[in-house]
């Protein structure tokens, strides 16, 4: 990604000094260790895989599209492997990746459509020896460093305060007063989950601000269109503002505020794809929050990589880097033109570098 001028959201309290940096040693709670003892493949016989929902969604696109970009800096390919939502299929498609002997050189990617799915996924990664990375959803009792030496690590982002920030975006744009409705996104994720908490929050602050209606659309445009539809034929002119829970669903939402002739209605969602951040600039949009879909493709590839060839130890990796948040950014109109054409920093995925967006442990 370009290194704008960027908006940190907050960063959680209890991070141990040295727990963010690789260094030369570790303990559990301290630091991380990039090392020659991990794996011992030679980088041509990697196998690289990345999987998520779909490519039809803006950031889903951008994370394979970082992850590609990840594969051809070390000479290799990126296999796609998309689901489209259906958690049965996810399964198949790991299973099915896995399958036969000499998997202890294949590398995933993954974000698991819901916190269930995690599991089996971890499972199936574990008895073929792969390395893995996962993004996003997992239950909280469930962690890398509880018998698995092949999970490299899993990263997340604060939901919650993504949630709370773009609200506040929001209510700032709308006054302080005035109707929302809220589009949900997956039900059974930690993402949706945290985020619409994060909505909660920032409502208890700001008592002038009611919450009309919320109702899950599943992260999905098509979906978004006809349930804002829904709420607007609910709920009219008392709607001032929409807060959905990712960029796909915000810019399905503002299709339903298009057709129904609703104006100066403020929008807000998550993940800045093209589109999102194209509506920010020209005033269509108020909010939305930077994950850095190519970094995160990238990086979960880089993190197996790295492990595989044997420039990473995953045993030395201190259990604050095998579940973490990373950073994320807040973009409005004041810097949206910043994170108008993302681009992967290959600098950022580093063997050397693999932890420095972390901004504390999960938990």
């Amino acid at each position: 990604m370009r290194k704008p001028t960027r908006q940190r959201l907050a960063v959680l309290t209890g991070v141990l000094a040295g727990g963010l940096l690789l260094t030369a040693c570790a303990d559990d709670g301290g630091t991380s260790s990039a090392s020659g003892d991990g794996g011992a493949c030679s980088p041509e016989d990697v196998t690289l895989i990345g999987q998520v929902r779909n490519q039809t969604n803006p950031y889903e696109a951008a994370w394979l599209s970082g992850g590609d970009e990840f594969a051809e800096s070390v000479g290799l390919e990126q296999q796609h492997l998309t689901y489209d939502g259906d958690s049965q299929r996810q399964q198949e498609q790991i299973r099915q990746a896995l399958a036969g002997s000499g998997m202890e050189c294949a590398v995933l990617n993954v974000l698991p459509n819901g916190d269930s799915d995690t599991a089996p996924i971890v499972a199936a990664a574990n008895e073929a020896g792969a390395y893995l990375v996962t993004q996003w959803n997992k239950p909280a009792d469930l962690n890398p460093w509880d018998g698995y030496d092949r999970w490299v690590s899993h990263i997340t982002y604060d939901g919650e305060e993504s949630g709370y920030l773009i609200a506040k975006a929001l209510f700032e744009s709308m006054g302080g007063s005035g109707g929302v409705i809220a589009l949900q996104g997956i039900l059974d994720t930690s993402a949706a989950q945290d985020r619409f908490a994060g909505l909660q929050r920032a409502l208890s602050e700001h008592p002038e601000i009611e919450l009309l209606d919320e109702q899950t659309a599943g992260f999905d445009r098509a979906e978004a269109l006809n349930v804002t539809r829904t709420l607007l034929t609910a709920h009219g002119e008392h709607v001032g503002g929409v807060w959905a829970a990712n960029d796909d669903m915000a810019l399905g939402a503002m299709q339903a505020l298009e057709a129904a002739g609703a104006t100066g209605v403020g929008v807000v969602g998550i993940d800045a794809v093209p589109e999102a951040i194209a509506a920010i600039e020209a005033g269509t949009m108020t909010a939305t929050v930077s994950s850095d879909g190519p970094w995160q493709g990238a990086i979960g590839l880089a993190m197996g990589y790295c492990a595989a060839t044997g420039e990473l130890d995953v045993a030395d990796v201190a259990n604050d880097d095998r579940a973490f948040f990373a950073e994320q950014f807040l973009i409005d109109q004041t810097n949206a033109a910043e994170f108008a054409e993302p681009e992967l920093n290959l600098d950022d995925v580093d063997c050397a570098n693999l932890f420095t967006r972390a901004t504390g442990p999960i938990g």
